[in-house]
């Protein structure tokens, strides 16, 4: 879906238009087999050589290969990460770089909003403003916009102060009776008995266009699924690419948006998957939670 316009906020909401049931963007746009060996019978019992048996050349291996992997773990998960030193180890007597097998990248934050359920407390790095724009993406494209309250939590977490007033005016309008019908719900945002509405999008990758220490531009590769399932469906669930544009602030320890934008792909070209049925499709949603989004 994208909606035309830019006012500053993300848009004029005069003339949406509904694209596949994504949501509103305020920014224009929404083995082989050993056989036996040397003389013998060999149907006949294995032979045993005397004296005491030696062990298995496939069990130490084995032992071996489990030996490696638990000492592997046991170094990524070494540490809080907020040390300052993800190296993984000296390089050598008193160096410090790090080991080809050093685990790179910052570890996800650890708070969460609790009304909302979003991360936050993001690293004021790059890094952190790509997690912090990833999560938000998710959330800025999920089935909570459809409804007025939990719409207005969002954008109260999600969006710096002097922004939120105004926001929450446009996207009330954007979100109106008659575009809610377009995606099959009603006035409140609910889908019809026996149907489902499906607004969900995972990030593919991350990309920083501008950042200083206060504010960064992050450009977020999301597929995803938006629709309503249920029989007679008038806007079935179908998969979609789009990339979001998101302009961050750094505001009381933590990154917070100031704008964003979405336009469509870049979309790969469709498989020949088998299309599932709604009511599949609609248990994947219900089972299947979401993830919290950090380099």
């Amino acid at each position: 879906m994208s909606l035309g316009g830019d006012d500053g906020y993300g848009g004029d909401y005069e003339g949406h238009e509904v694209r596949r049931g994504r949501g509103a963007a305020p920014e224009g746009h929404l083995t082989r087999t050993r056989l036996p060996e040397g003389d013998g019978d060999p149907y006949g019992p294995p032979r045993r050589a005397p004296g005491r048996a030696k062990p298995s050349r496939n069990l130490i291996t084995v032992v071996g290969v489990i030996v490696l992997l638990l000492a592997a773990i046991a170094f990524v998960n070494r540490g809080d990460g907020k040390d300052g030193d993800s190296s993984g180890g000296d390089a050598g007597a008193g160096g410090t770089e790090a080991q080809p097998t050093a685990p790179t990248g910052e570890r996800p934050v650890d708070g969460k909003n609790a009304t909302t359920d979003i991360a936050s407390g993001f690293a004021k790095s790059e890094q952190g403003a790509q997690s912090a724009a990833a999560n938000y993406a998710v959330a800025l494209a999920s089935a909570d916009m459809t409804k007025s309250d939990r719409r207005h939590q969002l954008v109260s977490q999600i969006f710096t102060s002097d922004r939120v007033d105004g926001l929450q005016k446009k996207l009330d309008r954007a979100y109106s009776k008659s575009f809610l019908e377009k995606l099959g719900l009603d006035a409140n945002g609910n889908a019809g008995d026996g149907m489902t509405y499906v607004s969900r999008a995972a990030p593919i990758g991350t990309k920083t266009t501008t950042s200083t220490d206060t504010a960064a531009t992050v450009e977020v590769w999301c597929t995803g699924v938006f629709g309503t399932a249920g029989e007679g469906s008038k806007n079935p669930v179908a998969n979609d690419w789009f990339t979001m544009t998101v302009k961050l602030r750094w505001v009381n320890k933590d990154w917070k948006v100031e704008s964003y934008s979405q336009k469509d792909g870049p979309a790969p070209v469709n498989s020949d998957n088998t299309a599932s049925t709604a009511d599949e499709i609609a248990k994947a949603v219900q089972q299947y939670g979401g993830f919290t989004y950090a380099r």
